[in-house]
């Protein structure tokens, strides 16, 4: 069972492109989920709760991504310490992490409860959508910590090799919330609460099962000591991973978050396109972030076992698997928009939110490659421990996405909202790059 798990052996392409296929089938179902969550809303609840929806969606999405981040760099650990077959510790870095964040999505549970009401209206939200946005809100958050359980476990399984289980699960809960969003908001119309309640059920179940196979999973690895629970040493250095990972995983979001005031600023309709764009820009990134998820437990176990050769083949190969993608993407976005935007607006009844929503997904399409190589040169840097430049990166790459959209896109009109992304990202790129070529990464191995 242990050897299937092993990224360290085999073509470095090859098991590179394996591992990451089910990370990247999983998050495209995460993203038909959130995709058919939002058709559902916009054609049975109208274009006003597809607003509030998104409106809450860019807030929510910052909370997805500090738990994917959070799981990312704590599991660093647990991938080198699987990669130098040290079990007990590798049993002890997981379980620590686990509590760990379990703690935190309690704290940020209640955060988010308190005060999402400030931000909404921080962020300018419009006054029609206002109550709709805050109710959506409210259910969330009071599910958040099974969104957290369930997003550090898939990270744990990624770092044990075992990226097929959190793919099974992710199926399974987008089914169920995809039907129970047709059942709460199309039949019962219960509207944007029917769209939350659907989300945290969902989520729950998804959890409650992970948590069970991944301590099965967990326990199947004979070690002659016996794992803490807790070990504190392991809790700081892997904090200091995770940090810059929660950073690096919540740019797209936190941008999306800093510019909302930016697009209220246009109106509900613009904000509607805005949302469906947007939610077009989270499909088109899947198998770019995916691949970059993947370089981490990569890097990670290959360092873990002293091969910092394959880890480089792997590097150059993720090239080839992000140019395919790129390449699929930027012709599709150009070919398919209309019946794409138009799944989330009708053009008749709301021409300029469809406008608004073709204008950002068309543009945007074009450059997914650079987030891609932005992506798997975080990986290796994350994978390694090596954080402080990658961290920087990704700060700038923030910075420039919310300068542009605050100072420049209400002078000259929303689309530089869209037209700073794909500068952030290869500023970004070009920052990791070339420290990843200084070679400092090849010693930073934690162990």
């Amino acid at each position: 069972m242990q050897n299937r798990q092993n990224l360290t052996e085999g073509a470095p392409g090859r098991t590179l492109f394996f591992f990451a296929l089910p990370m990247i089938i999983g998050n495209l179902f995460q993203q038909f989920y959130n995709m058919a969550d939002s058709i559902i809303v916009g054609r049975f609840a109208g274009e006003d709760a597809l607003a509030a929806v998104g409106a809450s969606y860019s807030f929510t999405t910052v909370f997805i991504m500090i738990a994917i981040g959070g799981g990312i760099g704590s599991s660093v650990l647990t991938s080198q310490y699987l990669g130098a077959k040290q079990y007990s510790k590798m049993k002890t870095s997981a379980y620590t992490f686990l509590i760990t964040f379990g703690a935190v999505s309690l704290v940020l549970s209640a955060l988010g409860l308190l005060y999402n009401p400030l931000i909404l209206h921080a962020l300018k939200t419009p006054d029609n959508i206002m109550a709709d946005a805050l109710l959506y809100l409210q259910i969330y958050f009071s599910g958040l910590p099974f969104m957290f359980m369930y997003n550090i476990l898939s990270a744990n399984f990624n770092a044990l090799g075992k990226s097929q289980i959190p793919l099974i699960l992710l199926i399974f809960s987008s089914i169920l919330n995809i039907l129970m969003d047709l059942w709460m908001v199309g039949f019962l119309h219960m509207g944007v609460a029917g769209a939350a309640i659907a989300t945290v059920i969902a989520q729950g179940i998804s959890a409650a099962f992970s948590f069970i196979i991944f301590i099965r999973l967990i326990r199947s690895y004979r070690s002659e000591e016996k794992p803490r629970l807790f070990d504190r040493y392991m809790f700081l250095t892997g904090t200091k991973i995770a940090i810059p990972s929660i950073i690096q995983q919540s740019i797209v979001s936190i941008g999306m978050l800093l510019t909302q005031s930016s697009v209220n600023y246009f109106g509900s309709s613009a904000l509607a396109g805005y949302s469906a764009g947007s939610r077009l820009e989270s499909l088109g990134i899947v198998p770019m972030i995916a691949t970059g998820n993947a370089m981490s437990p990569f890097t990670a176990q290959n360092l873990g076992a002293g091969k910092t050769e394959r880890v480089q083949k792997g590097y150059h190969a993720a090239y080839k698997i992000i140019l395919g993608f790129g390449i699929f993407l930027a012709i599709g976005s150009q070919l398919l928009y209309a019946p794409i935007v138009s799944a989330f607006v009708d053009p008749v009844q709301s021409p300029l939110a469809f406008q608004t929503g073709t204008a950002y997904f068309r543009f945007v399409g074009i450059f997914f490659s650079f987030l891609g190589f932005k992506a798997i040169t975080d990986g290796i840097l994350r994978g390694s421990g090596d954080v402080k430049i990658y961290m920087l990166a990704n700060l700038i790459n923030l910075a420039i996405r919310v300068c542009t959209a605050k100072f420049l896109s209400p002078v000259f009109g929303i689309a530089f909202i869209w037209y700073a992304i794909p500068l952030g990202w290869f500023v970004n790129y070009l920052i990791s790059f070339i420290w990843y070529r200084t070679g400092n990464w090849k010693k930073k191995r934690i162990l």
